[in-house]
């Protein structure tokens, strides 16, 4: 995995994710898969399947997560002052006036756009007032910069 910029409130927050699925979540796997066992026949019981299912889903969450902390690096403070940045709140308005606000942040989340993504690479570096041509998979669209917290 190449190297990501977090700010130090999304390096705890993973690590904080990290830790949660590596105790409770994992020891909660563990546990319904024990359950599981003991109601028979290991070839035709959906609750084990699903239970070992759900382990491997959690597993590779993990993989992943930990590979997101280790190729981190942290930075505070905007490289350019009155830029977007990682971190940065933004708020847009598309071509039809629709306006959104999204965080650019490669920890992901609701609201958020990864710098890797279109919207993302397009934001980027960008300033009020600035109008930015995204280059989606559907087709191109423009937007203009209206915020940046």
């Amino acid at each position: 995995m190449s190297e990501i910029e977090l700010t130090p409130t999304e390096m705890e927050r993973l690590t904080e994710e990290l830790r949660e699925l590596e105790g409770p979540r994992r020891e909660e796997a563990v546990a319904a898969i024990a359950t599981a066992r003991g109601f028979g026949d290991l070839s035709e019981n959906f609750e084990y399947h699903a239970a070992k299912n759900e382990q491997g889903l959690l597993e590779r969450q993990i993989v992943l997560l930990r590979a997101k902390i280790a190729s981190a690096r942290i930075v505070s403070a905007p490289p350019v002052a009155g830029r977007v940045h990682t971190g940065s709140r933004v708020k847009l308005e598309d071509d039809s006036g629709d306006q959104f606000e999204v965080t650019v942040s490669a920890a992901g989340g609701a609201d958020t756009c990864s710098p890797e993504s279109p919207l993302g690479r397009a934001v980027y570096g960008a300033a009020v007032g600035d109008a930015v041509s995204v280059a989606a998979p559907r087709g191109s669209w423009t937007a203009r910069v209206l915020a940046i917290a």
